[in-house]
């Protein structure tokens, strides 16, 4: 009887330690890896979540192993065996999906999409498949369009079909196929829908029979119920302000975009079969995989098919970062090199980019020495402080002077700005900012770390005493995400309030423009001066036109 209760608890300690304990090739491997990696993840622990690590070179695995807990409620450690979900590190097995029917013969890359998906209005130019593949379509994000409605991940299970149908009521793209490189997951959902029409199987069935299977990836599936029971699956959990964590899973049924289920070992596999070229469709798989987009200008960006080139001390990396719910992760090779990492975590506050960029440097050959950027000064940001603004794309950025030297804020955070030339400054994101004009008529040209350039103008926000409130009051409705936005005056100041939605409040940021949580809201005025609609920007979904009702 006490010996009967006594088996789960030795079962369960037994899976418990072949979770934890480490697996890699001792006589091979680099005797200090595994205790100079223990040192990039010394912050996770048993009351924290953690990250699963995977190192191996020219075929050989050197090191799997998991730091902190995949479940705090049950206390389960992660492991090498712990099953987390990919983010946008699964973009590049759709893409292998969709390049596999090519070379079947049943697609091709640069078909219009509209061959397999009619319901998609035509917008004037050709949307192809490698548009989706590279964030080049035009195609607005899915996730920005949904959090416009009020239903974003985490609110609403949302379905491929639901997808698709929120792109057929799109009256707009964000720029012309082809012209630009601006990160959309709607491509890839679509590229999910376009493999099921092929090849008559879910993306999940097709990439288990032709991936997954053939590579002995036995632990890797799509998280497309997101109800389902997966064994050895490790929580995800989001940091609190106050430090305490609470979870934070996937609640949405969409995929190919994301949700991809694997572990360490099975992700090795992957990445060691793309070095060798022993992928299913072999070296003319790992070719198109590889094979960076180039846009309409010329520019040839770094992104190619759910892949992405960069280097790294000098050397050549292929990789893929990723974030879903409370997972982030990142997984690379160097294939000069025969390296390859990844590191997938399950706390929203891991940063495994440059945690694995740091095993990375454990072997491959030294950097060599740079000169050290020098910092700009307070006086040299002074003739340039101010708010810029693109007027194609509503994106700000705002140059600060102080005790710090030059800082940039944009967006995605704010960064000390290093000088590189007369006027020109960059930051750590790799932006690069040359300014000219005087006062009234300064100017920016912006080239981020693709090569795209983009002009800012300053754009200062009007004196609070020259804006009619009442203007701007009204019902909007937007037929693109079938939403109604009330435009209050509230307190001196303009409030938008939506059913879904608490209210936000609408800062002055140029003439007809405000600022609000993460958006911009341009209102647009007839000849006559009448505010008759406004328009909405929010990062990777521009211009989404409201208009206001009559009597509104």
């Amino acid at each position: 009887m006490h010996a009967a209760r006594r088996r789960p608890a030795l079962i369960s300690s037994l899976l418990v330690a072949s979770l934890v304990m480490p697996h890699r090739a001792p006589a091979q491997g680099n005797p200090s890896l595994e205790t100079r990696v223990d040192s990039v993840f010394a912050r996770w622990s048993t009351t924290t979540p953690g990250c699963a690590v995977g190192v191996s070179q020219r075929g050989r695995t050197l090191l799997t192993k998991g730091y902190g807990m995949a479940n705090l409620e049950y206390g389960v450690p992660l492991g090498a065996g712990s099953v987390m979900e990919s983010g946008s590190v699964a973009k590049q097995f759709t893409s292998a999906a969709i390049v596999l029917l090519q070379l079947d013969g049943k697609l091709k890359l640069d078909d219009d999409i509209r061959t397999y998906l009619p319901e998609v209005p035509d917008f004037g130019t050709p949307i192809t498949i490698r548009h989706l593949l590279t964030h080049t379509s035009g195609l607005r994000d899915q996730w920005g369009l949904l959090l416009l409605t009020g239903n974003p991940p985490g609110v609403q299970v949302h379905t491929l079909p639901l997808i698709l149908h929120l792109v057929t009521r799109q009256q707009e793209l964000n720029f012309r196929p082809g012209a630009e490189y601006l990160y959309s997951n709607t491509g890839y959902a679509l590229a999910a829908i376009i493999v099921e029409r092929v090849s008559g199987r879910s993306l999940a069935q097709f990439s288990r029979e032709r991936i997954f299977g053939p590579l002995g990836m036995t632990h890797t599936e799509w998280r497309d119920d997101h109800q389902r029971i997966v064994a050895g699956r490790a929580t995800a959990y989001q940091r609190r302000p106050n430090g305490s964590y609470a979870t934070l899973m996937p609640f949405t049924n969409v995929y190919g975009n994301g949700g991809l289920l694997s572990t360490m070992d099975d992700l090795l596999k992957w990445n060691e079969a793309l070095s060798a070229g022993t992928v299913p469709g072999g070296k003319a798989l790992v070719d198109a995989l590889e094979g960076r987009m180039r846009l309409t200008s010329g520019v040839t960006i770094p992104y190619a098919l759910g892949l992405r080139h960069d280097t790294f001390q000098g050397r050549r990396e292929i990789a893929h970062s990723g974030s879903t719910a409370g997972y982030s992760t990142y997984m690379t090779r160097f294939p000069d090199d025969g390296v390859s990492i990844a590191v997938w975590c399950n706390a929203s506050d891991a940063n495994p980019t440059p945690a694995a960029r740091r095993i990375a440097s454990f072997l491959l050959p030294a950097a060599r020495p740079t000169a050290q950027p020098t910092a700009a000064t307070a006086a040299e940001a002074a003739p340039w402080a101010g708010r810029y603004r693109n007027e194609a794309t509503d994106d700000l950025f705002e140059v600060m002077a102080g005790a710090g030297g030059m800082v940039i804020r944009m967006p995605g955070g704010t960064s000390v700005a290093q000088a590189a030339g007369p006027a020109t400054y960059r930051t750590t994101n790799s932006n690069t900012f040359a300014f000219r004009g005087t006062g009234a008529d300064r100017q920016a040209l912006v080239t981020d770390e693709d090569g795209v350039a983009r002009e800012f103008r300053i754009s200062e926000a009007p004196a609070a005493s020259s804006i009619r409130l009442d203007d701007y009051v009204g019902t909007y409705r937007s037929a693109e995400v079938r939403a109604d936005y009330v435009i209050r005056a509230e307190d001196g100041k303009l409030v938008l309030r939506y059913e879904h939605l608490p209210p936000e409040t609408l800062a002055p940021s140029y003439r007809d423009g405000f600022s609000g949580s993460g958006r911009t809201v341009r209102f647009v005025r007839d000849p006559a001066g009448r505010v008759t609609e406004l328009r909405v920007f929010a990062g990777r979904v521009r211009n989404v036109r409201f208009v206001r009702l009559a009597g509104g």
